[in-house]
């Protein structure tokens, strides 16, 4: 998890400039051109996050119901409904598992269930997952050895929700592997706690540790993020389902930095601090944001966000 701070002090000096012109949708319609402040009118999706050198996702609809995100090196994100709601979301692909900035050589996929409670609110995710590995290439003779099994988990996620303001209060996460011939068992958990300003996600604290039969242990890994200094235009998230960007949030272990997105405006200051240390010092970074004429925003820690109309 150390690495998660080399990767950040890097974002701290990183900016990004992306030219698009005349962009089209998978349909040949027009998007949203990031150069200009016309903007769209009336209903509208987030379509794609680019960078100057990458196109971070693609997000394609069914009807109204975003159904299907593209990411990067070839991964698909299916997203499936029981009426209005998720009910299961399937990854298949490559992720930034220690979040350092680069994708895993590791595949990975994996099947998320979501159970509602009475009153509609998600309180529950059911993950199975898969990770594959493979003997690299060694150019130029050897091609790339087969995709092999290399770990298989099942993981619990519980949503509690705080009974005045009713927004998410608190995950608590449950993991572990399944082994051949083995009982399965959870063997460590997380904590993540949310505090807010206004509607806004202002502190979110994770803490990790070990557990056995069935208790939770003591944590030895804790980390604090903070989102400061909100504007008041509109977070480009706040088009996508709110089960979705907890998904998101919750595809690797340590991607709280993106607790943000869950916010209906957005942060021009992040921090991220290793609680553990004698002396907690966090690793700050921050943004200008551009917007388009319908104060949506448009381009922020070196992500544009192209838009298209519903």
């Amino acid at each position: 998890m150390r690495r998660l701070f080399y990767f950040l002090l890097l974002l701290v000096s990183v900016s990004a400039v992306h030219s698009c012109k005349d962009l089209l949708d998978e349909d040949g319609n027009p998007l949203l051109d990031i150069n200009e402040n016309s903007g769209l009118n009336g209903a509208r999706a987030l379509y794609r996050e680019i960078t100057d050198s990458d196109t971070l996702a693609t997000y394609y609809y069914n009807g109204l119901q975003m159904a299907k995100v593209t990411s990067r090196k070839a991964s698909v994100t299916d997203v499936q409904y029981s009426g209005n709601k998720i009910s299961r979301v399937t990854f298949k692909g490559f992720l930034d598992a220690d979040n350092d900035g680069t994708l895993d050589v590791d595949s990975t996929s994996y099947e998320q269930q979501f159970t509602y409670g009475a009153t509609g609110r998600l309180e529950s995710i059911s993950e199975n997952r898969l990770v594959y590995n493979r003997t690299p290439a060694v150019p130029p003779t050897t091609p790339a050895g087969p995709w092999v099994l290399l770990r298989k988990s099942k993981t619990l996620y519980k949503l509690t929700y705080s009974s005045t303001t009713a927004k998410l209060a608190k995950i608590v996460m449950e993991t572990g592997d399944e082994d051949p011939g083995v009982q399965f068992a959870y063997t460590n958990f997380s904590e993540t706690t949310y505090e807010y300003a206004g509607d806004n996600v202002s502190k979110v604290v994770r803490g990790y540790g070990p557990m056995s039969g069935g208790v939770h242990g003591t944590v030895n890994t804790k980390y604090g993020y903070e989102f400061s200094n909100y504007d008041a235009q509109i977070n480009p998230y706040t088009l996508l389902p709110i089960e979705y960007k907890i998904s998101r949030i919750l595809s690797t272990e340590q991607n709280d930095l993106d607790s943000w997105i869950l916010s209906p405006n957005s942060p021009t200051r992040k921090s991220i601090t290793d609680l553990m240390q004698l002396v907690p010092v966090p690793v700050v970074i921050s943004t200008n944001y551009n917007y388009d004429a319908q104060t949506y925003m448009s381009k922020g820690y070196g992500i544009n966000y192209i838009y298209k109309p519903l």
